[in-house]
């Protein structure tokens, strides 16, 4: 039977002798900035607030082996053909396994479904410790990536999901939305519903004047006046993305008074650069091109609103972000944006561009009204975004777990990697 859980009981406590040892597993890892990375770095810091041992399995960026400071990177080579910056893990680095058993984790904890899924799900038997996986990417909504047809590859996900997730103890997933596509997979494992938390002390408004003249310098770096509203999105430039229908209700919307900010980069750019060309919005547009993980609160705390289209999210990462930043939402309907985004209070979601366009007049032609909802947005990120929760509703997976499965002693026999 299939269960949705969003805070199972602890059945057992750490020992107060030796931490909880927790091995994360990760394909996507520093320097790629994307909503995985930036899941897995909060999850890895709250461990380590609550006392767990933590360390990192993770691709390099080269065909060399190494670790470095708790984080193990396995050589890999480049699938870029397939997917932008993606990799794949070499079969063998018999060193890095070695290391990973002698130290001995007590839960693998995996966060994709490929490369290191592999090393985490044989780690995981040969210690005979509980395999917990976060389900993070929709896959369904990349078919375009891999086959022709949307139909067959939905087919191809479900099969491939419901074959990975089989062989866990426990399957994480951020919303509601991703749990009920889950089960519809066909999917039997315990599903716990957590929300990826932030670090509300890096993604908050600006509160100095030195943070408000930085974020002034920061529209006047990309030429844009004072007294115009920029209208802020922040993701990878990718088609899943839909940024094509951002830009065509901006097109629609016709405020001269408004810029369309793109923040970051990707394959799909120059597509987009096109587009907005054909729309004859190049002047109302910016692409920023990369941007630094350690800036991004910089580019929210500039913006007046925060627009998007994408219907490929499972939790609305950059959502979360710009509202915890004080920044009210029009973005796209979506399920997994149900829990984030209050209608008239937040911010709207949106169903074509006669929506998209009132909604947008109602925030940009009332100030009292969006600080009204910026407040709002502000104050749910405070209730519902908390990273530490976060922290704390794993770790109670993480004792559930172990207390299903007893942990034995492992087999000592070289295992392949």
């Amino acid at each position: 039977m299939n269960e949705n859980r969003t805070s199972p009981p602890p059945s057992q406590v750490i020992s107060p002798q030796r931490p909880l040892r927790v091995l994360l597993t990760t394909d996507w890892w520093e320097p790629v900035v994307n909503g995985v990375v930036a899941s897995v770095q909060t999850l890895r810091r709250e461990l380590i607030a609550l006392g767990c041992d933590v360390r990192v399995l993770t691709l390099s960026q080269g065909l060399r082996s190494r670790n470095e400071e708790g984080v193990y990177r396995l050589g890999s080579v480049s699938a870029s053909m397939v997917y932008d910056r993606a990799r794949i893990g070499m079969p063998t680095a018999r060193r890095v396994l070695r290391d990973v058993l002698d130290w001995r984790p007590d839960v693998v904890h995996s966060q994709a479904e490929f490369s290191t899924y592999v090393w985490a799900r044989r780690i995981a038997r040969t210690l005979s410790i509980p395999l917990v996986h976060t389900y993070h990417t929709i896959y369904e909504d990349y078919t375009h990536y891999y086959s022709p047809s949307r139909t067959m590859g939905r087919k191809v996900v479900e099969t491939f999901s419901r074959r990975v997730l089989s062989r866990t103890d426990a399957v994480i997933v951020p919303t509601q939305k991703v749990s009920r596509l889950l089960t519809g997979y066909g999917v039997l494992r315990p599903l716990h519903v957590i929300p990826t938390g932030l670090d509300l002390e890096r993604f908050r408004p600006a509160r100095t004047e030195e943070e408000h003249a930085d974020a002034r310098a920061l529209r006047a770096s990309l030429g844009i006046e004072p007294g115009r509203k920029v209208l802020l999105s922040v993701s990878r430039l990718a088609k899943e993305k839909n940024l094509d229908e951002v830009l065509d209700m901006v097109a629609v919307a016709d405020r001269e008074d408004t810029v369309l900010v793109l923040v970051g980069d990707g394959p799909y750019r120059p597509e987009l650069e096109a587009r907005a060309a054909s729309l004859g919005i190049t002047d109302r547009v910016r692409f920023t091109g990369v941007v630094a993980p350690a800036d991004i609160p910089r580019w929210y705390r500039m913006g007046d609103v925060f627009v998007g289209a994408s219907l490929s999210e499972t939790q609305g990462l950059t959502f979360i972000e710009a509202m915890a930043c004080g920044l009210p939402l029009l973005c796209r309907r979506d399920p997994s944006l149900a829990s984030v985004v209050v209608e008239g209070v937040t911010g709207w979601q949106f169903e074509g561009a006669a929506q998209f366009t009132s909604h947008l007049s109602a925030l940009l032609d009332d100030p009292i009204r969006r600080e009204q909802m910026s407040r709002a947005a502000l104050d749910r990120a405070l209730d519902t975004c908390d990273a530490k929760e976060f922290g704390r509703g794993v770790l109670r997976v993480y004792q559930e777990a172990r207390g299903v499965r007893a942990p034995v002693i492992a087999r000592r026999e070289p295992v392949a990697a």
